[in-house]
């Protein structure tokens, strides 16, 4: 474990002031989205009092660029002969290690593909401040292209405006947004514990540890999030939806994601024996529909896979320049 931070040349009236507020993150192999979501957080209104990072592969010269507390943790383990060992990358592990190793109680998990708006931090702690025994998600906007080395470095200095991002984005339309129909609020209650999505979300320690963290029975791809969510609907846990933006990077998708068929099915199992409910439901009707799976949504045995989908399959289905999947 790392700690690196940045010492200021001199200290300025305009410096935004630091919020005691911890941010966790977790990624491997996405260094460039890493590197831009740090430029937001550096250049926003206010400045979380630390960034946990669980990865392996940022560049610690690269990290110190950033006007930032940034705590590093590695995602390998130690055997018990002390010999380091690759740990496979769990998100949900992953999440829970920042947790634990975070110093505050206000904890906003962002995921790595992330580039938060300018206010994001201040507004979302305030409303975590006023609803501290609730779990809080932002409202993500979707990059329809990835941000050129240029809209990076301009983002790294605080010349990149959010009107910008928001005219290379758009929303998401399967969930709830707060689009113009709801400029009157900027956060709501919501019973719909299912539009939980884990990318963007506050809550404070003692909630996150009331539900037990992430459920790291859960494997690879999908369900864990919607676990977490229906895990604090169990514990009475109110759950809002609020108008903090973050803008999520575009890359490559499958639809379905063809490519995650393995874990989907796992953690579909996982979930329904758990929640006696499928998760995922319209990724498991269209791997029904390719008959690689034999699945209805009133079935009560576990799904198994037929077969795998072929080369062409997945090729067909891959949609490089999609927003989202």
């Amino acid at each position: 474990m790392t700690t690196i931070t940045k010492a200021q040349d001199a200290i300025h009236a305009t410096t935004p002031v630091s919020v005691p507020l911890s941010v966790i993150t977790t990624c491997y192999g996405r260094n460039r989205h890493l590197y831009n979501l740090l430029s937001s957080l550096s250049q926003g209104s206010v400045k979380p009092a630390e960034i946990i990072i669980v990865n392996d592969d940022a560049e610690h010269e690269r990290l110190a660029e950033y006007d930032l507390n940034i705590i590093k943790i590695a995602t390998t383990t130690a055997t018990e002969d002390g010999l380091a060992s690759s740990a496979s990358f769990d998100i949900g592990r992953n999440r829970n290690l920042g947790a634990a190793r975070a110093t505050y109680d206000a904890m906003v998990f962002l995921d790595v593909d992330c580039i938060v708006a300018p206010t994001f931090i201040e507004q979302l702690h305030y409303k975590l401040q006023a609803h501290s025994k609730a779990l809080l998600m932002g409202q993500p906007r979707y990059l329809m292209r990835p941000l050129t080395d240029d809209e990076g470095s301009q983002l790294q200095q605080g010349k990149l405006a959010a009107d910008y991002l928001d005219k290379l984005s758009v929303f998401n339309p399967y969930r709830d947004n707060f689009d113009l129909q709801h400029q009157d609020k900027s956060i709501k209650q919501t019973q719909d514990y299912g539009a939980f999505w884990s990318l963007c979300f506050a809550i404070m320690r003692r909630q996150f540890e009331k539900i037990g963290g992430f459920d790291t029975d859960y494997v690879g791809y999908g369900a864990e999030d919607t676990d977490f969510a229906f895990m604090a609907r169990a514990l009475n846990i109110d759950f809002y939806l609020t108008d903090d933006v973050i803008y999520h990077q575009q890359h490559s998708v499958y639809r379905p994601p063809l490519n995650h068929l393995d874990s989907i099915v796992i953690n579909a199992n996982r979930f329904y024996e758990k929640w006696q409910h499928w998760p995922m439901s319209v990724w498991l009707a269209e791997f029904a529909q390719l008959q690689l799976i034999n699945w209805q949504d009133t079935q009560t045995v576990p799904i198994a896979i037929n077969r795998q989908p072929s080369e062409v399959e997945i090729r067909a289905a891959h949609y490089p320049d999609a927003p989202y999947v």
